[in-house]
């Protein structure tokens, strides 16, 4: 006759799946190309973010004998409308849109993981209420709302990031209880039920570990809204920000660079790396999306 296996025994089946999936998801990202090339992208532009400032420090005072110059030996990306450095300018505007999509996707994935799971496990009511709430929440239109939010509150890169997860969580939610749904039927998650442990030790210990890339992928998703966002949002002028490659996109487009070709970098740089930063988080997403999920891999 099989015996109930014991909390140290599920334990040590937990830690073994756990360090199963960190090796599928370390070579779902470096076994795949395009996941190599988005994570080491990604990577590039944090520490051209965190380190860059200390090499390539910001004018603080405009030169007017340098305005709207084009790319140049001393400044090859050329200067902007008071007649800074634009590579400067590139180099410290990273910082603090990348906290705040880091933020965003953090307090999301959070909230969606533990109410997806904490649904799934407790059923009934309340199971019915939360998912009836989560699909009213996801009818609002998220874009739309952050613009009157805008226009009432001043929303800096803390506030912008909690009502951004607040707004995102539904999703997440949605997905996560499903998955726990499925997860729920297995052996290992049947087990700790019979011996009776709590349902926080069941998420952390026993769900979590299943759904490592399933997380890590989303979370890159989230990333990426949340920096759509924040862009759009600074583009518009609502969002009072010192120093952000959307500002800068803003700024260039009040100064009507779009119609001087000598100028044309003070537009294209920041938008260049934004498309970079995002393209880095969507071929990590898809390689994620990969492991995630067994009939997409090659």
């Amino acid at each position: 006759m099989s015996k109930t296996p014991t909390a140290a025994q599920l334990n040590l089946t937990t830690t073994t799946r756990l360090s199963r999936n960190l090796r599928h998801l370390r070579s779902a990202i470096f076994g795949d190309p395009i996941g190599s090339v988005g994570f080491f992208l990604l990577l590039a532009i944090i520490l051209m973010s965190v380190f860059g400032p200390i090499w390539f420090p910001l004018d603080t005072i405009s030169d007017p004998t340098k305005l709207l110059n084009p790319p140049s030996a001393e400044h090859f990306l050329g200067t902007d409308h008071l007649g800074r450095d634009i590579w400067a300018q590139i180099v410290s505007g990273g910082r603090e849109l990348l906290l705040m999509a880091f933020l965003t996707a953090s307090i999301a994935v959070v909230l969606g993981i533990f109410l997806g799971s904490f649904s799934a496990l407790v059923g009934g009511k309340f199971d019915e209420m939360l998912l009836f709430f989560a699909d009213v929440w996801l009818t609002i239109p998220r874009f739309p709302l952050l613009v009157v939010l805008s226009g009432f509150f001043t929303l800096d890169a803390l506030a912008l990031a909690l009502v951004l997860a607040i707004l995102s969580w539904a999703g997440l939610y949605r997905t996560v209880r499903a998955q726990v749904l499925s997860l729920r039927s297995r052996d290992f998650i049947e087990v700790a039920f019979m011996l009776d442990m709590p349902k926080l030790y069941i998420i952390f210990k026993e769900v979590l570990p299943n759904m490592m890339g399933f997380i890590v992928a989303n979370f890159t998703l989230l990333m990426r809204a949340a920096i759509y966002a924040q862009v759009g949002l600074v583009f518009l002028g609502l969002l009072p920000l010192d120093q952000n490659w959307g500002v800068m996109i803003n700024v260039a487009w009040n100064q009507g660079v779009i119609y001087n070709p000598d100028a044309i970098w003070f537009l294209l740089s920041p938008t260049i790396v934004i498309c970079l930063l995002i393209l880095s988080l969507v071929w990590i997403s898809r390689s994620m999306e990969e492991f995630f999920n067994p009939g997409l891999r090659k």
